[in-house]
């Protein structure tokens, strides 16, 4: 019996070496633990790659629109009412950028990868705590601002006549009470207005106290000449009188330009071209400016019609060619950066005027030399 015993026992000391191993393995290795942990953080960074907006925007080609044709909803983008107007052929495109904001670190490393798109710190776009809706806001308001300016810039080459009228007036302001949105602005401290920029003109050397004659006709009624004393502001150490003034043209008919989901102020130059075309008749300096060319461009208009430079033109110079121009109207500032990003075959004009622009355009139809950037 007992034999069997030492054998039993024996088998369970021979048996217990072979236990430790099983435990051994079953604890996690140094490697194992790299594994897990390496795993855990690639989950996190794929998760933050897809969840996590970045403080960047995307910056690419934008849509172009031909401002001698019709917008999405087939309307003409010049419309001219109580007015001839007349056919024209070839484009005169405007161009635009695109700005993809709100995007995760995966979307900007893909936009960027793919050479079409280029990143910008989003505080170059948007100011602190600016929403998207107020930044859409600020870009219609460029719009029509820079339409009215188109407007005007185009009837007053055309010769109709143009008055300076009060645009807006500040509440509480020496001018409210006094003058209204929509007067006919004549003289302000003796000096004769006829364009918006006088008005500021001429109170530069004024001090607050200071009384000025301002002379204005309301709503076709008789010119008035009130005195005015000027208040004080902390931005300024000139008078203030409290009053934004714009040119408005005269005319018998009215210009409407029909573009939606379009903003900021560089289609100007392009929307005067296209109102000269569209006024002008056959023959005359001004008439079918593109002649069956296929032209784009860019710059922000005045409204005495000086052309100012603009943004992005590295990317509207690409979507230009892509949209089938030949020819690219460029704002002489923004020549050297037009000239780097350039693509191939596309015709670089540098204007710095409406009156530039337009003789350019007649150099280029009759096969006359322009003026390259």
């Amino acid at each position: 019996m007992t034999k069997p015993d030492e054998d039993t026992a024996n088998q369970s000391r021979r048996a217990e070496p072979s236990r430790a191993p099983a435990r051994s393995d079953r604890r996690m290795t140094r490697r194992g633990w790299t594994m897990l942990v390496s795993g855990v953080l690639f989950l996190v960074f794929v998760v933050a790659g897809f969840l996590v907006q970045v403080p960047y925007v995307a910056i690419s080609p934008g849509p172009t629109y031909d401002t001698l044709g019709r917008d999405a909803a087939g309307n003409p983008v010049i419309q001219v009412k109580g007015q001839q107007t007349y056919g024209t052929s070839g484009e005169l495109r405007m161009t635009t950028v695109s700005l993809n904001d709100g995007i995760n670190l995966f979307t900007a490393l893909g936009l960027w990868a793919s050479g079409r798109y280029a990143l910008a710190p989003r505080e170059e776009y948007y100011k602190p705590g600016e929403t998207n809706e107020q930044v859409k806001q600020e870009n219609i308001q460029q719009l029509q601002n820079s339409q009215s300016n188109a407007q005007v810039a185009a009837l007053r080459h055309l010769g109709y006549p143009v008055q300076v009228v009060a645009k807006q007036i500040v509440s509480g302001s020496p001018a409210d009470h006094i003058l209204a949105p929509g007067d006919k602005l004549i003289a302000v401290n003796g000096k004769q207005v006829r364009e918006a920029a006088e008005v500021a003109a001429s109170i530069v050397n004024t001090k607050p106290g200071d009384s000025v004659q301002v002379t204005f006709q309301h709503l076709g009624q008789p010119e008035r000449t009130v005195p005015v004393t000027l208040a004080q502001r902390e931005d300024r150490t000139q008078g203030f009188l409290g009053l934004t003034a714009v040119d408005r043209a005269v005319a018998p008919f009215s210009v409407d330009i029909s573009l939606q989901d379009v903003g900021g102020p560089s289609a100007g130059l392009m929307f005067t071209l296209a109102i000269i075309d569209r006024l002008t008749p056959p023959g005359k300096p001004g008439s079918d400016l593109a002649g069956g060319r296929h032209i784009a461009g860019t710059g922000e208009i005045s409204e005495t019609g000086q052309v100012g430079p603009i943004g992005g033109i590295s990317f509207k110079v690409v979507g230009a060619k892509e949209a089938g121009a030949t020819d690219f109207l460029v704002p002489e500032h923004n020549c050297a950066e037009a000239k780097s990003a350039a693509p191939e075959g596309l015709n670089l004009i540098k204007v710095s005027t409406l009156d530039d622009a337009l003789k350019q355009l007649d150099n280029l139809k009759a096969g006359r030399p322009v003026e390259h950037c």
